[in-house]
């Protein structure tokens, strides 16, 4: 079996020791870089292909005639065209609740970070700022407890309950926004709600769920106007789910106190991305998910999705049934 590792540089560190799990199950490319013009290029008559975030479309499902697999190093599937996958006969398997303690650990990094005010009083330390004080302690920018205050799950999945866990050991209140209630019933702390409501108690809300037709810019100028004025909007689900440009807007114009993503529409972030230079926003480069440890994980699934497809066991796979199976 011919097997191709594209965007290899996302996942691994430079230096850093690629696994050797797959060179039992066959001869393996590995392709550090990510191009969509050479995407099928790269893949050629490979029989299975892992991925990161390269986009596999159906033209490059057709330019690919040999390919039967593809592997996602991530849970999000959104890079690739399921329908063709199926009318092609290609199985797509991704790896579900990798990332689950990472990202919501990430999550309550940015909370904190803006509650706190990390980044700014270290900033002003770094800067000689306390050594110019007359007092042991300096007040100039005003902190916040956690404990109280509302926290708004759009979406609950295994990421939101970890950041559920989080919030109720700080002592605040959980509410959730879900499209099937029932699946949070064992999870007796989280009060599931409207989006409408759920924008207007939350003292922050973050974003968990996937990005679809359904959650495409969900959170615009008209769901920013439900939000307090003094919230916190936090994103380390998909850029998409915002609509950049509004909450640029609402910055600016104080609708909401600040807003925290770790995750662009456009990824690297453009020079003109709408949210460049941005007020009171923090943006990290899409590492929630980079824990050694979680990657070291995502990689032994990657793996095993991989040899339980070889011995016709597929596991997670996200496509409809296989008209060609």
């Amino acid at each position: 079996m011919k097997i191709v590792i594209l965007d290899a540089d996302t996942a691994f560190l430079p230096g850093e020791a690629r696994p050797a799990g797959l060179t039992a199950l066959g001869q393996v490319n590995w392709v550090g870089g990510t191009d969509a013009s050479r995407t099928a290029a790269w893949i050629g008559d490979a029989d299975a292909v892992i991925c990161n975030k390269s986009r596999i479309t159906r033209a490059v499902m057709e330019q690919c005639p040999r390919l039967q697999y593809v592997g996602l190093m991530g849970t999000g599937f959104d890079q690739v065209d399921l329908t063709a996958a199926t009318a092609h006969g290609i199985t797509v398997c991704n790896v579900p609740a990798y990332s689950a303690n990472a990202v919501a650990q990430h999550t309550f990094a940015l909370i904190l970070n803006h509650f706190c005010r990390i980044a700014d009083y270290a900033g002003d330390c770094a800067a000689g700022g306390w050594t110019e004080k007359r007092y042991f302690n300096v007040f100039g920018l005003p902190t916040q407890e956690l404990a109280g205050k509302t926290l708004g799950l759009v979406g609950c999945g295994s990421i939101g309950r970890k950041v559920a866990q989080i919030a109720l050991a700080f002592d605040m209140q959980v509410v959730a926004y879900v499209r099937r209630p029932d699946k949070l019933r064992d999870v007796p702390d989280i009060r599931c709600v409207s989006l409408e409501e759920l924008l207007a108690v939350s003292d922050v809300v973050s974003l968990h769920c996937p990005l679809n037709d359904g959650t495409r810019t969900l959170i615009n100028r008209g769901t920013l106007a439900l939000m307090k004025p003094s919230a916190l909007l936090v994103n380390t689900a998909r850029g998409g789910i915002v609509d950049e440009a509004d909450l640029a807007d609402a910055l600016g114009r104080g609708v909401i106190a600040g807003a925290a993503v770790d995750v662009l529409t456009e990824e690297p972030m453009s020079a003109d991305t709408p949210l460049r230079g941005a007020k009171h926003l923090t943006v990290t480069p899409h590492i929630a998910w980079a824990p050694i440890e979680t990657r070291q994980r995502l990689f032994d699934i990657v793996c095993d999705n991989l040899r339980c497809w070889a011995e016709g066991k597929p596991q997670n796979v996200v496509n409809p049934a296989n008209p060609k199976n």
